[in-house]
């Protein structure tokens, strides 16, 4: 199946261009799922903190060293095979702090279907 890539600047108001590489399109989540897709994050990009409402988030690390604000609590590393989910109600933001892409993939879960 094809990949649809789509590239966004400033994205939750973080730094740089983010790439996505979506999986599936909403439509074929069939309400379940908001977002599954393959992130590319350069060097010095992020996506800025933002609270999850509705829905929570998995990132999973492919490539890359990712720095994650923990709904405001902590700051987690993250390498290859590493992941971090994101529950409903709560927040973060991920980093490139590293020389090298970052790569990850991105599940955003819906609460319930919608």
């Amino acid at each position: 199946m094809k990949l649809t890539p789509e590239d966004r600047t400033n994205v939750q108001n973080g730094n740089g261009t983010v790439h996505f590489e979506h999986i599936l399109i909403s439509e074929e989540m069939k309400g379940m799922n908001k977002m599954y897709a393959q992130v590319t994050l350069k060097p010095g990009c992020s996506i800025g903190y933002h609270t999850h409402i509705g829905n929570g988030e998995d990132y999973f690390i492919l490539k890359g060293k990712a720095l994650v604000n923990d709904n405001q609590e902590r700051e987690v590393t993250l390498l290859p095979g590493e992941h971090l989910y994101c529950p409903d109600g709560k927040g973060h933001s991920i980093s490139n702090p590293g020389s090298e892409d970052l790569v990850f993939m991105a599940l955003i879960i819906n609460s319930k279907p919608q």
